[in-house]
């Protein structure tokens, strides 16, 4: 029976050099900040999990990012948030920033997958009741729906927030253009869009190529980048062969095909710009996305309280030099 916990103390310490500003808003983020998308399911050791959130949470790591699918089993990442805030973090509940999400499938029949007012509600629903909670401090729209008419998945957010069930509304991977129409429908109706959730790492550029993170820049919105190192791609992992126990060997959602000899040798040059900066790849690409204009927040996973450890100290890596930036390009 692990004893009760208590967070530490000096938490705060360096909340100077840990939060960034959400946009306009009156919140901060930490720069970096817990994903539960994967190693906190159902599949998972609980007393692991437990352990990489209370060292998060010791080190000034308030945002949990959570979506009712994680798992797997789907919902059991919820689930597991539940289980941790009941055990360890109930007093801390007003410290917490906790986010969830809909819009990927969920449950079987045609209400539960996009983004129709009636799978939103019913699913945030079913989130808090996993969670234990009355409200989440952020709710998303996991996913842009092309076929459900934008004003409904809008209006239905707005409506999430005037219910109490969720402080903030944020967008995940929605294109620009309709970015744009959510932004303007959403100040509208007081409900100011808090955040944009997209991908953002040295492998894939697209919402700075997109126009979005400048967009959300100029228009006060914050941003946090998700799967920073390319599901491990980024890290010292994949630079020989493919380990037995990674992520891609289990042919999940990272795929062995994936890891051509010209991304190999991407990899290999990367690393060489991190050792030259004494950095490991994954602390260098971490502190890459979060050095980026616009960028509030950078959203990592962790399977141990090590690589957790190490991921953190990207946010006191040294400034990029022009040259630096030039040489990765």
């Amino acid at each position: 029976m692990n004893p009760i916990y208590q967070a530490a103390q000096d938490r705060y310490a360096a909340s100077e050099s840990i939060y960034e500003r959400c946009g306009q808003s009156g919140v901060l983020l930490p720069k970096i900040s817990l994903g539960f998308w994967h190693n906190f399911g159902g599949i998972d050791p609980y007393e692991r999990s437990r352990a990489i959130t209370r060292y998060a949470f010791d080190h000034g790591i308030t945002h949990f990012d959570l979506a009712n699918n994680y798992g797997p089993p789907y919902g059991s990442a919820e689930q597991t948030m539940g289980r941790l805030l009941k055990d360890d973090f109930a007093p801390y509940r007003d410290e917490l920033f906790i986010s969830s999400k809909a819009g990927f499938d969920m449950w079987d029949g045609p209400y539960g997958n996009w983004g129709s007012r009636k799978y939103l509600m019913a699913s945030l629903d079913q989130s808090l009741k996993r969670m234990g909670l009355d409200y989440v401090d952020l709710f998303y729209s996991h996913r842009f729906d092309p076929l459900t008419p934008i004003e409904e998945t809008l209006q239905a957010l707005v409506d999430i927030v005037r219910a109490g069930k969720a402080l903030y509304i944020g967008l995940s991977r929605w294109p620009l253009e309709a970015l744009k129409f959510a932004d303007k429908y959403l100040r509208e109706r007081d409900v100011p869009l808090l955040i944009y959730q997209g991908r953002l790492h040295l492998l894939d550029r697209a919402p700075q190529e997109e126009g979005i993170l400048d967009y959300c820049k100029e228009n006060g919105i914050g941003f946090i980048s998700f799967s920073p190192l390319a599901q491990g791609l980024l890290t010292d992992r994949y630079l020989k062969d493919i380990p037995a126990d990674s992520r891609m060997a289990r042919e999940g959602s990272l795929k062995s095909e994936r890891l051509t000899s010209e991304l190999k040798a991407e990899l290999h040059r990367l690393n060489e710009i991190a050792q030259s900066r004494g950095e490991t790849l994954s602390e260098m690409s971490l502190a890459w996305v979060k050095a980026q204009a616009g960028v509030t927040s950078v959203l990592i996973g962790a399977s141990s309280v090590k690589q957790l450890e190490t991921n953190l100290k990207s946010i006191y890596a040294k400034p990029f030099s022009s040259e630096e930036l030039q040489t990765i390009g």
